[in-house]
């Protein structure tokens, strides 16, 4: 079992995801160069999240455009998972694998704070080791995290149960006070209509250890482990 963690200029969240992978989990993983044509091998790809490129343009616009998401793709569209969280999010709809976009905060500011999120789905790759509609606590830290798609193409994430994770209090309930950023439905993560391609905004690799935040992510970490078992 091979992970690979995609290294963008403005980058910031790789080595999180590479340290719980190899250090949390004892699994291996390498780092892959946005320039490079190479997946070397890598069961799993994790897009981190970060600044690409300065998100210049857009939140992940030109790093969509980096050889390495040629090769992504490829991979996604051959039934390979695929996770970006945060910023990898942006660049997975941008690159055409997620549908929907990530635009600015409802409030125009760069949010950064514990959060709480509803695991919507329990059954997918990514979150078979949670309990369906499980309230975890999982951080955010972004400041184009809201989440917009068109109204028919919105009920047809909720329908086809793509919508993984939402933003929520402590007892589960959705709504506008409970959503930090205005995306619409609260949404925090979703799938693609073959389950193999997971973005999120919330950042899980940062509560995977009682050290140093909590473990509420160990078992996102853990379902992909699992399903690639």
């Amino acid at each position: 079992m091979k992970f690979g963690v995609v290294r963008f200029p403005g980058s910031n969240c790789e080595l999180d995801c590479y340290e719980t992978l190899t250090r949390v989990f004892g699994k291996n993983a390498v780092h892959l160069w946005h320039k490079e044509h190479d997946l070397q091998g890598a069961d799993c790809i994790f897009l981190p999240g970060g600044f690409s490129y300065g998100d210049y343009l857009r939140a992940g616009a030109m790093a969509s455009l980096s050889p390495i998401i040629t090769e992504v793709v490829s991979f996604a569209k051959k039934g390979g998972l695929v996770i970006g969280i945060c910023n990898g999010f942006q660049i997975l709809t941008e690159c055409g694998l997620l549908p929907g976009a990530l635009i600015r905060n409802e409030n125009l500011r760069f949010i950064c704070k514990p959060q709480r999120l509803k695991v919507l789905n329990a059954g997918t790759s990514f979150t078979n080791k949670y309990q369906k509609d499980q309230v975890i606590d999982v951080p955010i830290a972004h400041g184009e995290g809201n989440y917009i798609i068109e109204d028919e193409k919105l009920e047809g994430l909720f329908e086809k149960e793509q919508v993984v994770f939402q933003y929520c209090d402590s007892d589960g309930n959705t709504n506008a006070s409970t959503c930090p950023n205005g995306s619409m439905r609260s949404i925090a993560g979703i799938i693609n209509k073959n389950g193999n391609v997971l973005g999120m905004m919330p950042h899980p690799e940062r509560v995977c250890d009682s050290l140093i935040g909590g473990e509420d992510g160990r078992p996102f970490f853990e379902s992909i482990i699992h399903s690639l078992s």
